[in-house]
């Protein structure tokens, strides 16, 4: 039998309020207020998510952010940093002893990601799951799609879509990027490098790392049809039944209040 979970589209939002929407949905399914969630969003002004663990001192170009208008934000989730701009977003909230949930991270990526392999699909983009060689994380690098982890979806061997994952009270949260079009360009310009050499230099090299949902289908494509693609793919690839989930007056003056106390703070944004 089919199970069903929630759905949720927050639309374009800004990038504290999508990190306190999901902060919030884990802690009401830890509570069991709501069932598991699937939910989509998108980002206005465009945001710099960094990794929970991650440095921006003497790494992130906070001039070029504020030039840029990108207005930086820590997330939950470990990683490197992401830049939400032209995208997708994406989250999933599910409890860790749901039965089809694995023990291992690893292992809970490949269940999870099948969502993201059966909307790519479904757009007629042929991609498959990352499979690294070697130790993972190697590289120096701040930039989340340079370097694809396990069960991260590629195509032609370059990263589309990067997720980043955590568990707090019993829940998982998995959270990741699906880009429309990326400005590789605004990108590198956002993170500190030795000489503009160095930066140059990644720079070029990121078009043999990372791919677009636009380059990979090598045609525009709307959010409207990306949103559709990645919502059938989800209940295709988890076997289940999304229902729109309504957001009480109650649970939004909740979001607010984690959105002003946490992710407009700068004690937690800049805390390493």
């Amino acid at each position: 039998m089919t199970e069903t979970w929630y759905f949720l589209d927050t639309d374009k939002q800004t990038p504290a309020y999508n990190m306190a929407v999901d902060e919030c949905l884990l802690n009401w399914h830890s509570n069991q207020q709501i069932p598991p969630v699937i939910r989509f969003y998108e980002w206005l002004p465009a945001g710099l998510s960094v990794g929970y663990f991650q440095k921006t001192k003497n790494k992130i170009n906070m001039e070029a952010v504020k030039q840029n208008n990108i207005e930086l934000v820590r997330r939950l989730t470990g990683g490197r940093a992401v830049l939400h701009d032209q995208e997708l977003t994406y989250s999933v909230i599910v409890s860790e002893d749901h039965p089809k949930m694995p023990r291992s991270v690893k292992e809970a990526y490949l269940v999870l990601s099948r969502g993201l392999l059966e909307g790519f699909q479904s757009l007629g983009i042929n991609a498959s799951f990352a499979i690294p060689e070697g130790k993972l994380n190697t590289s120096q690098s701040a930039v989340c799609f340079e370097e694809p982890s396990w069960y991260e979806l590629v195509v032609d061997d370059k990263k589309a879509a990067g997720s980043a994952q955590t568990r707090k009270k019993g829940v998982i949260l998995q959270h990741g990027s699906i880009p429309l079009a990326v400005d590789d360009h605004k990108l590198y310009d956002l993170f500190i490098y030795k000489n503009e050499k160095v930066k140059e230099r990644a720079r070029t090299a990121f078009s043999d790392k990372a791919i677009s949902i636009a380059q990979a289908a090598d045609r525009d494509i709307t959010i409207s049809e990306v949103k559709n693609a990645f919502k059938k793919g989800f209940e295709k690839g988890l076997d289940i039944d999304l229902q729109p989930l309504e957001l009480s007056e109650e649970q939004n003056l909740e979001i607010n209040e984690v959105m002003h106390n946490k992710y407009l703070n700068k004690e937690w944004n800049f805390s390493r």
